[in-house]
């Protein structure tokens, strides 16, 4: 340091040497909260676009296969395993593929998995035996949206600090688009042209959208360096991240119950293929109006404190609107209400990794939330539909109730992680 540089660092009145403040943080350790992040964001709606939103238009095919022999040896429990085994299988990947990530990186698996997806449409199109199905709209897409979605999940919040929760609920919001374009758009792809040249054309659109989406999306594991480890049950050792894992357990359980039922559902009270259909597809309105709206005031209100009520507005929709609905109005209204809160656990449960694990545990806690939503998405709409009494006057009153009770379960294991945070908080202050 020359005498001019040393000079200049003596403060005129008192002759101290001015030490300047080190900067902690480079502008890269920065998170940006925006610009390339929002394109991330459009790459991460778009996949869950064409991942969990093509899997809500199962709900039209169960329809169908229940109301259409098929496959002859098949059995209603046939079809609620095969729509159980897309979530459960993409579940199960979540830890390898949380490995491979840090093997490969983002764009590899993400690429497998598009085709994989894709080829699992194409190969369920041909299907002639229901073991066929299982393989090809069971497994195969339950693998190849594992591979998808694992890798993205985290690069939003990677991307947004404050606008975490809205950033979050725009690509949750994109399970709503496809959901509502596909359900639409499966029924009279049915009647028109056939069962499987609507699941080729679903298939060929989905590999393609996630293939482009691929090719955008950019994380920020180079400057964050998360843990990456896809069983980190040392994580299990805190009562948060139990509260949180519970409370993702039992949404699950009544998440898809509602998803897969509702069609169905409709047909039971006696309204049309068209409007058992159409309510899936509002469902998905619901989803695309309700989640965005709920990412903002979550990053306002507090992400868990809105998480919880809207897990309780959910169970208290079932029994004020779903349990009685004997019409099409009534079906509808649910439909939509049902749609805005019932899959909060999309919408928020990586924000929340964030609050109850940091940042740099994110992936390793996403992969374990994964892990313990294994069981829930495989066996919840096999329960419904074990319990559900085809020749009784309400036929789905015991799924329902089943449903309802889920729902306020996980809404009060959020409340309890909300009165622990709050109090550590409190403490620390």
């Amino acid at each position: 340091m020359t005498d001019k540089q040393i000079e200049g660092l003596i403060a005129p009145k008192t002759g101290e040497l001015v030490v300047p403040a080190v900067v902690e943080e480079s502008n890269e350790h920065q998170i940006p909260d925006g610009g390339y992040g929002w394109v991330c964001v459009a790459c991460v709606t778009t996949v869950n676009s064409f991942t969990w939103g093509v899997f809500g238009s199962y709900g039209v095919y169960l329809a169908y296969y229940l109301a259409n022999d098929i496959y002859p040896e098949a059995t209603p429990l046939d079809y609620a395993y095969i729509g159980g085994l897309n979530f459960g299988v993409a579940m199960i990947m979540a830890s390898p593929v949380t490995y491979l990530v840090r093997i490969f990186g983002t764009h590899i698996p993400m690429a497998v998995g598009a085709l994989i997806q894709m080829g699992g449409y194409i190969a369920a199109s041909f299907s002639t035996r229901i073991w066929h199905l299982y393989c090809t709209q069971g497994i195969l897409l339950g693998i190849g949206v594992g591979f998808l979605f694992t890798p993205s999940v985290a690069v939003t919040s990677q991307w947004f600090d404050k606008k975490r929760s809205l950033a979050n609920s725009i690509n949750s919001a994109g399970t709503g688009i496809g959901g509502l374009i596909i359900s639409f758009s499966t029924q009279p792809m049915i009647d028109r042209l056939s069962l499987a040249w609507s699941l080729r054309i679903i298939g060929i659109m989905a590999g393609t959208m996630n293939l482009l989406a691929t090719c955008f999306i950019r994380n920020r594991n180079k400057v964050i360096q998360p843990t990456m480890n896809p069983f980190a049950f040392h994580l299990l050792r805190r009562l948060p991240v139990i509260l949180l894992l519970c409370w993702g357990f039992f949404s699950m359980l009544g998440y898809m119950v509602l998803l897969y039922s509702l069609s169905d559902f409709a047909r039971s009270i006696g309204l049309s293929k068209s409007q058992a259909s159409s309510v899936t597809a509002l469902m998905n309105l619901g989803t695309l109006i309700g989640r965005p709206a709920l990412g903002v005031l979550s990053d306002r209100y507090g992400r868990m404190k809105v998480a919880g009520i809207a897990t309780f507005a959910c169970g208290v929709a079932i029994w004020a609107l779903w349990v009685p609905a004997a019409s099409y109005a009534v079906t509808v209204v649910f439909a939509l209400i049902n749609g805005m809160v019932a899959g909060t656990y999309w919408m928020a449960l990586s924000p929340l990794c964030v609050e109850v694990g940091g940042l740099i545990e994110l992936p390793s806690l996403l992969a374990l939330s994964f892990g313990t939503a294994i069981l829930p998405t495989t066996f919840a709409m096999v329960i419904a539909l074990n319990i559900k009494k085809p020749d009784a006057d309400k036929p789905y009153l015991y799924p329902q109730v089943f449903t309802g009770l889920a729902y306020l379960a996980a809404s009060a294991f959020m409340l309890a992680l909300w009165l622990i945070q709050r109090r550590k908080k409190l403490v620390s202050i």
